[in-house]
């Protein structure tokens, strides 16, 4: 089995076939990189890190057309995100946010422009909620603040078949643990699960960590390494509760996957679509030409950015039972 999630395996799982990257996203793509540079530059340590990461968020457009309303979801503080032009929220068709930050950093403010664009796209309630972080609060807090929220919808009034869990790097990670838990202790599964460059081997034996570092400035082993003490302490990170890649998936809801070409996690996302396709999951992966690690969250920058958080839409529209009407 060691040798089976060490090696860069053939994806078997349905794969999406991209257009080419063009030459307005390479250039947007260049510039992101560049910005995220001047904000991490000096950042050392994770709360260096995390400091900078809501710096780098601060300085980004707030996203429009929507209404907010803050809410306590089962104990934890969150926002309830649908269209403006609705007075009030939907009450059937639902997306639970997981943002990432690896366990350690993201707020609401910092991905409330994607929870924005997944509410417009998909004619949904989006729940986006502000987990405890690591290392002050390590595992399980992050993945116990998920389920709470999950089952906040379930007891107000969503069903368990247009509700979605959304989530993009250590969000992407703590959707799948939460549905896995939800799956061993036989309560009703969401209609499907989207993972976006999920941190998926927090043991960090993907060959794309050295093949991909000179590529993607936002994740690398010597940062996974600094995330793993943080938020399992002794904890073993093959531990399927805590590595979906190490987890038995059979049952698991249909799965989306994106991940971009030139991410350090790339072979975290190929792995596990290959081991969920192996497992009888309906999974799809989108490998995007010239991305980097969660290249999802910037809508505001990115053509790719805008693009993908269409699909994700889409792909929780074509799952949610209770279909948006035209």
């Amino acid at each position: 089995m060691a040798g089976l999630v060490t090696a860069l395996l053939p994806v078997t799982a349905r794969a999406w076939d991209p257009p080419p990257q063009t030459q307005a996203s390479k250039q947007q793509i260049h510039k992101l990189v560049e910005t995220w540079g001047q904000y991490f530059q000096k950042a050392d340590s994770l709360r260096d890190r995390r400091q900078a990461f809501e710096e780098l968020m601060e300085s980004t457009p707030e996203p429009t057309r929507i209404q907010i309303r803050s809410v306590d979801a089962g104990g934890i503080d969150a926002q309830l995100i649908w269209p403006a032009r609705l007075h009030h929220p939907l009450g059937r068709r639902a997306i639970l946010y997981v943002h990432g930050g690896g366990f350690y950093s993201g707020s609401l403010r910092t991905h409330r422009a994607i929870a924005g664009a997944l509410a417009k796209a998909a004619s949904a309630d989006v729940l986006l909620i502000d987990y405890r972080l690591a290392p002050d609060n390590p595992y399980p807090a992050q993945i116990d603040d998920t389920l709470a929220a999950y089952r906040w919808l379930l007891d107000s009034g969503y069903e368990a078949d247009n509700i979605v869990l959304v989530g993009e790097s250590a969000g992407a990670n703590l959707a799948i643990e939460a549905t896995l838990r939800q799956m061993r202790v036989k309560e009703p599964l969401p209609a499907a699960v989207v993972a976006m460059s999920p941190i998926s081997d927090l043991a960090a034996t993907g060959a794309s960590l050295t093949a991909n570092a000179g590529t993607d400035p936002v994740i690398n082993a010597a940062q996974l390494d600094l995330i793993r003490k943080a938020y399992l302490g002794t904890r073993s990170p093959t531990d399927p509760m805590v590595s979906p890649l190490y987890a038995d998936l059979t049952g698991f809801p249909p799965l989306l996957i994106q991940v971009g070409e030139g991410e350090a996690l790339l072979d975290d996302s190929r792995r596990l679509a290959d081991k969920a396709r192996a497992a009888g999951v309906d999974v799809e992966i989108e490998i995007w030409p010239g991305m980097i690690h969660e290249w999802q969250i910037f809508p505001f920058w990115l053509d790719d950015a805008r693009q993908s958080n269409q699909r994700v839409a889409e792909y929780a529209i074509r799952h949610f039972a209770d279909k948006p009407q035209p």
